[in-house]
């Protein structure tokens, strides 16, 4: 029997499968029993938990993207002081800087797996807490390669809310619905990229860059105790598998050995176990046997390379181009904040709009992710023209306020085209495989997002900040407008290239 969301159970030991794009999901159950959501109006299925439960949840998931994106750039107006406390040279500072993204990159391919294992929540809490302590030892002992190596680490953590935020979406809200949960889910960390270096800004100048650290962790905390009691499981694989557990439990005949339960759960559990190979697995397949996370994969490299490069030689172009201080350089980071927020807030209903009018003028033809093609192109669009706007401005050095305008239409572009590809990527795997196949799409991005930063003072050295991101912006656009084409005239065609092999192997818990 289907449910609402396209769910239904059958038995663990004949193997799970999933056909992407459907959520024709399979369920767990103990030997010798079905188990499957109560009816289509199941009150325990997250497609059916009351709005303010939803939403509580996405604003706690969204707390937690908060801090990982302050993160990423909180430490960019103390870098000098940072340098010279820490004797690391500049090239080594922007290792200390971009290396949170290598963490960001190559940790998914742990977590996705394990959260599609035992759930979203205990994932998050565990991420959450790693974080929290590799932070607070970053600047213990003055020493560039703890630093190096706590970035590493606390972006090991921080990692679980960009991975699991699309996929915990996916398990809640409906296609038609995806511009408003990204818009909810996108409504604080949207505010890090400016946040992160007013308060860096402040702590560099009036108290000591050591606080940036402890206070994001300090406020972290808060985020984990808020999402021990706000946080429900919502993870369907996980919420049957217990369902079963507790069935089990309540079945067992009047007399008989507790042995029989214990049994019964063993094979369960060493069922379970067999699982977690293939299910770490899962993330490299998608990556090596799927042709679309490629192209999504590349898109959101190049975009969020540029961007990385902006946000970390943002404050520094107001230092030295402009000669201001560190705490007035850190205000123009509010352009981008603006340009990301309004994004998420008019960008989230704007997809929506787009997707129920080409619902409408196709009425006979089921949803595919191609719909979010159009928003994609919307987004590229001031994208280009804010990188240029932004380049030569700062280039000529005129008003301050002319270049945060062309920062401001570069910042909405930018996250407007990485939200449409987002939500290309979970209507094609749905929320069963949505944390494998964000892992999966992270990886190039965090990895450009490491390198850039890197290159970034040599680039503007030799062509200046008008050629250099003009550069950037003329390659940016090339390279996102061919995929784009490609996705709306082939993407169908794309998505279905491995999937049947890949269906015929893996199985979903």
């Amino acid at each position: 029997m289907i449910f609402q969301g396209e769910q239904r159970a059958t038995d663990i030991e004949t193997g799970a499968q999933i056909t992407d794009g459907q959520q024709n999901l399979t369920e767990p159950r103990l030997p010798g029993e079905e188990v499957t959501w109560g009816g289509p109006d199941d009150p325990e299925n997250p497609y059916n938990w009351s709005v303010s439960r939803k939403v509580s949840v996405a604003l706690v998931f969204s707390t937690s993207q908060l801090v990982t994106t302050m993160s990423a750039s909180m430490v960019a107006p103390a870098m000098d002081q940072i340098l010279k406390d820490l004797h690391m040279s500049p090239s080594a500072g922007q290792i200390a800087f971009g290396v949170f993204f290598l963490g960001l990159g190559f940790t998914p391919f742990l977590v996705a797996p394990l959260a599609e294992i035992y759930g979203r929540k205990p994932i998050w809490l565990i991420g959450n807490l790693w974080y929290i302590v590799w932070n607070s030892l970053c600047p213990i002992g003055f020493s560039a390669a703890l630093m190096i190596i706590g970035r590493f680490m606390c972006a090991s953590g921080a990692c679980v809310g960009v991975t699991l935020t699309g996929p915990v979406l996916a398990d809640m809200f409906p296609a038609e619905d995806r511009g408003k949960s990204l818009a909810i889910a996108g409504l604080l960390p949207y505010l890090g990229p400016a946040l992160g270096p007013i308060i860096g800004g402040l702590a560099a100048e009036r108290l000591w860059w050591p606080w940036l650290f402890w206070i994001l962790s300090a406020f972290d905390a808060l985020a984990l105790v808020l999402g021990f009691f706000i946080i429900r499981e919502s993870y369907t694989p996980v919420l049957l598998r217990r369902k079963a557990e507790f069935i089990a439990a309540q079945t067992v005949p009047t007399g008989a050995p507790k042995k029989s339960l214990t049994a019964r759960l063993l094979i369960f559990h060493q069922d379970l176990s067999s699982r977690i190979g293939p299910a770490m697995k899962r993330p490299i397949r998608l990556l090596t046997h799927r042709p679309i996370i490629q192209l999504i994969a590349l898109a959101m490299a190049v975009d969020f390379g540029i961007y990385t490069l902006v946000l970390s030689t943002f404050a520094s172009l107001w230092i030295k181009q402009y000669h201001q201080n560190e705490t007035d350089a850190s205000l123009h980071y509010i352009a981008i904040a603006l340009g990301a927020f309004v994004c998420a807030q008019a960008g989230g209903r704007l997809m929506d709009l787009m997707w129920h009018r080409m619902k409408s003028a196709r009425p006979d033809r089921e949803p595919t992710p191609e719909w979010r093609v159009p928003y994609i192109l919307v987004g590229l669009i001031p994208c280009v023209a804010g990188t240029f706007w932004y380049a030569w401005s700062a280039e000529e050095r005129v008003h301050w306020a002319v270049v945060d305008v062309g920062v401001f239409f570069f910042t909405a572009g930018n996250f407007m085209f990485s939200q449409g590809l987002l939500a290309y990527n979970v209507d094609e795997f749905t929320s069963t495989r949505a944390a494998s196949a964000s892992a999966a799409t992270r990886l190039g991005t965090y990895l450009l997002g490491f390198v850039f930063p890197i290159f970034a003072p040599e680039l503007y050295e030799r062509l200046g900040y008008g050629w250099g991101n003009s550069l950037l912006s003329f390659l940016y656009g090339i390279i996102s407008m061919g995929i784009i084409v490609v996705l709306w005239i082939w993407g169908e065609k794309i998505r279905a290239i491995g999937r049947t092999a890949e269906d015929s192997k893996e199985r979903v818990l």
